[in-house]
């Protein structure tokens, strides 16, 4: 039975994709994609012009054929949640470990980090592994990576590294900051990865932040939002989900959430008229997922952190601006949660809240500490199964329509890939 919903769930995504190849849905580097309807929001979301900023691609947002019912309902409460994680892994190879929380725990996500990355050929042969790994699993596996460019980048050291945001939103063309989205996406592509925690949608406000700096596209709103949907429209160009950082803002704070809980003193009114407009003009133009900062924000929610609050996920992000799509937190096991909350109660907060992705980026025992949460969460009745039936639900619609699949890579050619990078950045080829 488990095999046959695989093969259920697989061939629609199959016929997803023959679909498009018929309606001959594509898109080019160099040829932002046109204008497209925008995702309606309520009338009291933010907004801001967008100069020259094209919507994202019709490649990537065919309206989806529903999830599959029967899918859904054969799966049980453990391969649910499972789907409800994006997890960290140790090393270069799948291991027991790793091996452990995609046969058995079902995890519908991996997040590579550099440590997991040595060059071309260890890389191919992760995804592939990873891949081949989760083939008894009855959906498809995300394999994603922070590819941002400059100081974030996790692919390996071959390939000629992509600017910094602040350089690409320095230079004021929609077209470059496409074409940097989609050579990110056919690299991500070549190595079987399916999914970047990119762009960053942060306005770079605070000159002492610790983390932000120059992976914002700039200070200024508009100029984020332009560039930032340009990047992100790039990357769906290329069948890679694009999961836009750090909602509702992290460019406004002094304290590294990686060590620590930045509190932010900004009222709703700032927010909407600063830190949300990128966000807003991301979700008009068919954002898929959005990732939630780690960050105290006590004049919005006095009690949670964003990655916590139902009145900043559910009451503002879902209701207020209107998204439709994905809903994710940033890594449960950085220090903003790890130094003030038990790690399990956080993710059952969280899911509460109306987060449908948890990320647990490092340790395989830390994985396990959530997923025991939330199955005891699910148990107890403190999180109703209709709760969780939507966020699997919210997942299998994404991979259905980015027609994911456990295929395996070959391994790319790394000299080709270089050549385009100079293409894009203009750099004169040596003979």
């Amino acid at each position: 039975m488990k095999r046959n919903q695989q093969n259920l769930f697989r061939s629609l995504i199959g016929l997803t994709s023959l679909a498009l190849v018929v309606s001959g849905c594509s898109s080019h580097r160099g040829e932002p994609p046109s204008a497209a309807s925008p995702i309606a929001t309520s009338s009291s979301a933010p907004s801001a012009a967008v100069s020259a900023a094209p919507a994202a691609t019709a490649k990537a947002t065919q309206t989806p054929a529903p999830a599959s019912a029967s899918v859904l309902q054969s799966m049980s409460v453990e391969e649910k949640i499972g789907q409800m994680i994006i997890a960290g892994i140790d090393g270069y190879t799948v291991d027991s470990a790793a091996r452990e929380l995609l046969a058995e725990q079902h995890v519908g996500g991996i997040i590579l980090y550099k440590p997991n990355v040595q060059n071309t050929n260890q890389l191919v042969q992760l995804t592939n592994s990873l891949k081949k790994t989760n083939a008894s699993n009855k959906l498809p596996l995300w394999i994603g990576v922070d590819e941002e460019g400059g100081r974030v980048t996790r692919l390996p050291d071959e390939l000629i590294k992509t600017p910094t945001s602040k350089e690409i939103g320095s230079k004021g063309s929609t077209k470059f900051a496409y074409n940097i989205g989609h050579l990110l996406g056919k690299e991500l592509n070549a190595y079987g990865l399916n999914m970047d925690f990119a762009p960053d949608l942060d306005v770079n406000s605070n000159p002492n932040n610790p983390v932000i700096g120059d992976r914002s596209f700039g200070s200024n709103a508009s100029i984020v939002s332009s560039q930032g949907i340009q990047v992100m429209s790039g990357l769906q160009s290329q069948q890679v989900v694009s999961v836009v950082k750090h909602f509702p803002g992290h460019g406004d704070t002094s304290v590294d959430s990686h060590i620590g809980l930045p509190i932010v003193q900004n009222d709703l009114a700032r927010l909407r008229k600063l830190e949300l407009v990128p966000f807003a003009e991301a979700i008009k133009h068919q954002a898929d997922a959005v990732m939630v900062a780690h960050i105290l924000l006590p004049k919005v929610d006095p009690d949670n952190p964003a990655s916590m609050s139902k009145t900043i996920m559910t009451d503002m992000l879902r209701k207020e601006m209107g998204f439709q799509g994905l809903i994710m937190t940033d890594d449960m096991t950085m220090g903003a949660i790890t130094t003030n909350y038990g790690l399990g109660e956080a993710a059952v907060k969280s899911v509460l809240a109306g987060a449908n992705i948890v990320m647990v980026g490092h340790e395989p025992a830390n994985v396990m500490k959530v997923i025991n949460a939330l199955r005891e969460a699910v148990r107890s009745g403190r999180i109703p199964v209709d709760m969780i039936d939507q966020s699997v639900n919210q997942v299998m619609k994404l991979k259905q329509k980015y027609h994911l699949q456990d295929a395996a890579v070959k391994v790319p050619d790394v000299k080709k890939l270089n050549a385009e990078v100079q293409d894009v950045l203009g750099i004169a080829k040596s003979k």
